[in-house]
């Protein structure tokens, strides 16, 4: 039997194409598993947790790319040695990798060394795009939700007592989480 594993990091993005060549592949729909807003660096995915779980011996764990099972080495390795375990044949887009042949092995571990050093490429880039942009003053960081005016305004409607604090939220504009927000930084203020 064919098992399929697909996965997108954010919940925006769309599985159709994966979906397709994993279908391409010869697995039947029923049998794909996926994760939506999970980077290939967490290995608590629920859908990874339920395409390993179908695998029986024999059978052939299916993903498009390595990069959508695993962004790192050692946890390819623990995904290998799992299906190996279990007596799994693991198809990479289309190429089957037998985890119990030792070439196999030796080109899953190649391709588990591109992808995490791939991944170690882009939170490199990341990490410098963020960098360039705080020195031009385009990083900021996360933006107040109130102003200076309406912080006052705020502090002096709850200090009136004659509105809730959801009923401050509505006038402002704001979730009443801003509102204790706001309240909580005040009292942390006045004990320091």
């Amino acid at each position: 039997m064919k098992i399929g594993y697909a996965r997108v990091s954010t919940k925006g993005q769309d599985l159709t194409a994966q979906r397709n060549a994993l279908l391409a592949f010869g697995v039947e729909a029923e049998n794909i598993h996926v994760d939506h807003g999970f980077t290939g660096a967490n290995r608590t995915r629920q859908g990874l947790r339920e395409a390993l779980a179908s695998c029986r011996k024999g059978d052939t764990l299916v993903v498009t790319k390595l990069d959508r099972l695993a962004r790192s080495l050692s946890d390819a390795r623990d995904i290998v040695d799992e299906l190996t375990r279990k007596g799994v044949a693991l198809n990479l887009g289309g190429s089957i990798h037998d985890p119990t042949d030792p070439i196999g092995r030796l080109l899953f571990n190649v391709l588990g060394m591109v992808a995490e050093f791939e991944s170690d490429l882009i939170r490199m880039r990341t990490r410098e795009g963020m960098a360039i942009a705080k020195a031009n003053g385009r990083l900021r960081g996360k933006q107040p939700k109130l102003s200076a005016s309406q912080r006052k305004h705020l502090l002096h409607l709850y200090d009136a007592g004659e509105h809730t604090q959801g009923e401050i939220a509505e006038l402002l504009g704001v979730s009443r989480t801003t509102v204790y927000r706001e309240l909580q930084r005040r009292a942390r203020a006045t004990t320091t």
